[in-house]
């Protein structure tokens, strides 16, 4: 086994670990690693130490169990009866960003959305500004087609290198992610690793005074120092989610823990130990609510995963 390898005690490993080089734990705690700070644990997390770990590992691993990545957890609650098969942790060694030819910027998939569009800024690279406003890293982005202030990937993404069930490693154009809102077509258990973004010539300065008032606008309008999951629900074509919940007499609903935000009307927050079902169950009340008085079906924009 190698030394940076864990395994709880008596334990059989759901792969041949004798020379992976990461860290794969059972029965890890995920509450920790979500903005909720809530829910229950993974059947096992490995948090592979480079790329080739990460390949072999999933090679071995066959598609047996099922697989999720794990990103800030930003956007995600994780159910209270945790997660089963294997919570995918891309650390430091995913988070590398780069500029190229063309005013294109290379990221790892742990790259966090704030420094690449800082990177994408210090080489006059305009057009990620956006990113400064998505909480979260490009793997995320990527799968969810993430957005803010009026742009979203799909607008700037080449291509990304993806390692699908069963360990290939293949890159797909945008044109394969069949993009839609908040939505792509990666299928389950595929793992983004890295994705190229196109930008244009900008000015650097123009463009920190862009990232600027985005965050301004985030820190005037978002609950940002709380234990949350950012926008709950998707805007409904035309209509503004936070609108809807408000109108509905949702601003401040409490369910156990769990309380809507009296300052954004389409965030949850923790503000009591809240359990990962007592976020949800709130969730689907303010649907339900929503519903009831404006006839308008909210659809989940936070990802709910595991077991209830």
């Amino acid at each position: 086994m190698a030394p940076d390898c864990e395994v709880d005690g008596g334990v059989s490993a759901p792969v041949a670990i004798d020379d992976l080089r990461g860290r794969l734990t059972h029965d890890a705690p995920l509450a920790k690693l979500v903005w909720f700070k809530s829910g229950g644990r993974a059947d096992w997390l490995f948090e592979p130490e480079d790329l080739d770990d990460l390949r072999v590992f999933l090679e071995r691993l066959g598609g047996k169990l099922p697989v999720m990545a794990l990103g800030l957890g930003s956007n995600l609650i994780v159910r209270d009866g945790g997660v089963p098969g294997v919570v995918i942790k891309l650390g430091k060694p995913f988070a590398k960003i780069e500029t190229r030819d063309d005013h294109v910027v290379a990221c790892g998939a742990g790259a966090h959305g704030i420094l690449v569009a800082s990177t994408a800024r210090d080489a006059g690279i305009a057009g990620l500004e956006f990113m400064r406003g998505i909480p979260g890293t490009v793997g995320g982005f990527v799968r969810m087609n993430g957005g803010a202030y009026g742009r979203e990937v799909s607008d700037v993404l080449i291509e990304c290198d993806v390692i699908l069930p069963g360990g290939n490693l293949v890159t797909l154009p945008k044109a394969d992610l069949q993009y839609t809102y908040r939505h792509s077509a990666l299928p389950d258990g595929a793992v983004v690793v890295a994705a190229r973004f196109q930008g244009e010539p900008g000015d650097p300065e123009a463009i920190g005074a862009k990232m600027d008032e985005i965050a301004e606008a985030r820190e005037n309008s978002q609950p940002l120092r709380t234990k949350t999951g950012g926008s709950t629900f998707k805007n409904p074509p035309g209509r503004k989610a936070w609108e809807l919940v408000d109108a509905a007499g949702c601003r401040g609903l409490q369910m156990g823990g769990a309380q809507v935000s009296e300052k954004h009307t389409n965030f949850l927050i923790n503000v009591d130990d809240a359990t990962s079902a007592d976020i949800e169950g709130l969730g689907e009340e303010v649907k339900r609510r929503v519903y009831e008085h404006s006839g308008v079906e909210l659809e989940w924009e936070i990802q709910r995963v595991g077991r209830p």
